[in-house]
């Protein structure tokens, strides 16, 4: 259809005042440029709505929040960082010391019998020798003899953890800088070495406590008089200062097996080689924590791929809004979306699970060492220690308190798992 005048320039589209004006005036106002901006019409009856400006902006807008979003959620930080690696490291103290307080009493049962304790040996092996042990501690003790040893734990624990979870940080972003990298060979490595880093540091804590959970004895307080001036001051030596005397002044036997320890004995003066005594069964532990914390950090890791597949994503991870906050907190975080509290849990317990049975022998064997000074008052090698569980109990002898040992890892881990990430999140690392 041919298009008249009157459709072109709609008579409201054009001041009254300019109808009398000259061309020069017409070509001043741009009337020209009028008909392409003027819609076009199917038909004089029907008109098609011009399309709103703002909402091809509106789409630009939303589609750059979603791509500046999902950048943020990928956003490389550096981990190298004075400010990353503190909140990692309270993150991990934290971590572990709210899992190993959670854990406190059974891990009392279970040290009591690991280590054979005279009085709570025949209570061992089944799930109803667990609470039996457990009446007798409430009843000889009372609710504080679960948590015997449990100071000395978190002068331990807090350190232990956090050095372990850093080191896991800064090892993983050594070996594995990018996806390119990623194996389970380097996952392994990253985790067995941030083990061994934590327990070398905190070993000697690690040994006073598992003393401290083997005492059954009513302990009484000594009252030390210390001069001052020209008066005296009553100091009242508990049970963890006179553990630490005690384990320095031991003076065991060191049999030929034990090489390093032997030179080490000979060769530096009384004063300093008394501190190896704070590292006995050190040799086992390590072997122990090499398969122990791999596998943990290994599985965690890999069930968190798991659950972060697009299948299971949608049930799996909160829910992160348009302007970055979740579906369960306000909080906005630049890392990957967290998992729900739930799977986070279960990535953490199963973890423990695996991560218990692969190291558990050396955990046995590293026990009875650290008790020898008690029970034998002598150093026993891997090898000898090994022969006589083995005699006492055949191959069971070095599962003996596994059961309870899941019971106790399990939560410990999921706990651990879950604090350290939801500690990380609202840190913002």
């Amino acid at each position: 259809m041919t298009t008249t005048s009157s459709e072109v320039f709609p008579l409201t589209s054009i001041p009254a005042e300019s109808c009398n004006t000259s061309t020069n005036s017409a070509q001043s106002l741009n009337i020209t440029a009028m008909p392409l901006q003027t819609p076009s019409f199917s038909n004089t009856n029907s008109m098609e709505v011009p399309p709103s400006p703002s909402i091809p902006s509106t789409q630009n807008n939303s589609t750059s929040t979603s791509t500046s979003n999902s950048t943020a959620q990928h956003q490389t930080i550096d981990k190298s960082t004075a400010n990353y690696i503190l909140k990692t490291g309270l993150a991990g103290g934290l971590a572990g010391s709210t899992a190993k307080t959670l854990i406190a009493p059974l891990d009392r049962v279970k040290i009591l019998f690991q280590t054979s304790n005279p009085v709570y040996a025949k209570y061992s092996g089944s799930l109803f020798g667990l609470f039996r042990a457990s009446h007798r501690i409430y009843f000889t003790d009372g609710l504080a003899g679960f948590y015997q040893g449990h100071s000395a734990t978190l002068l331990r624990i807090f350190p232990y953890a956090a050095i372990k979870f850093v080191a896991y940080e800064q090892i993983r972003n050594i070996l594995i800088p990018n996806q390119n990298y990623e194996t389970s060979i380097r996952r392994l490595l990253s985790g067995s070495m941030a083990g061994l880093c934590s327990v070398f540091i905190t070993y000697p804590l690690d040994l006073i406590r598992v003393r401290l959970a083997y005492e059954t004895r009513k302990f009484n307080s000594k009252i030390i008089p210390i001069k001052h001036h020209d008066h005296y001051h009553n100091f009242k030596q508990g049970r963890l200062v006179t553990t630490v005397r005690e384990i320095y002044r031991e003076t065991p036997r060191v049999t030929k097996e034990i090489h390093i320890v032997g030179f080490l004995k000979r060769t530096l003066p009384e004063s300093i080689s008394n501190l190896t005594n704070f590292y006995r069964g050190f040799i086992p532990t390590v072997m122990g924590m090499i398969p122990y914390a791999g596998v943990s950090f290994w599985t965690h890791d890999f069930i968190h791929d798991l659950l972060r597949m697009p299948v299971l994503a949608p049930v799996t991870t909160m829910q992160i809004s348009s302007n970055g906050s979740s579906s369960q907190d306000s909080h906005t975080s630049s890392h990957r979306v967290p998992l729900r509290t739930w799977a986070q849990l279960l990535a953490g317990g199963v973890s423990g699970m695996f991560s218990q049975t692969a190291a558990y022998p050396f955990e046995v064997i590293r026990r009875r060492m650290q008790v020898g000074g008690v029970n034998h008052g002598e150093y026993l090698s891997i090898s000898k220690i090994s022969k006589e569980i083995f005699k006492e109990k055949g191959f069971r002898g070095f599962y003996v308190g596994l059961s309870i040992g899941y019971i106790k890892v399990i939560p410990m881990t999921a706990c651990s798992f879950y604090v350290y990430e939801r500690c990380k999140y609202y840190l913002g690392v």
